[in-house]
């Protein structure tokens, strides 16, 4: 599969995971946050996901995670997905909010 092919599939899961109400979680810092996110976008640095995880399964939906460039939000997806949260990274919040259906 090329490259081309794994774009398609994440857009396709993003897609997917929006239908479902997927919430948008950002874990860059606050600053970074402050400067510019996606609308609607809840925000919980990555240092605090693991403490908060009892807040984000309140929320009862997908998880969409996104950062500067999608090295953190890989870690969060991670934490999230061994505690039973289902969650996916969305990469760099820029390219996330080109790929969401507005």
């Amino acid at each position: 599969m090329g490259l081309f092919g794994i774009f398609g599939n994440k857009k396709k899961k993003i897609t997917d995971f929006q239908s479902r109400g997927a919430i948008i979680l950002d874990v860059r810092t606050k600053g970074e946050y402050d400067s510019g996110a996606i609308p609607g976008s809840k925000h919980i640095p990555l240092q605090q996901v693991s403490v908060r995880l009892a807040d984000i399964k309140k929320w009862n939906k997908p998880v969409i995670t996104c950062c500067a460039s999608g090295v953190r939000s890989g870690s969060a997806a991670a934490i999230l997905r061994s505690n039973g949260v289902e969650a996916m990274n969305g990469g760099g919040w820029a390219s996330l909010y080109k790929k969401l259906e507005h």
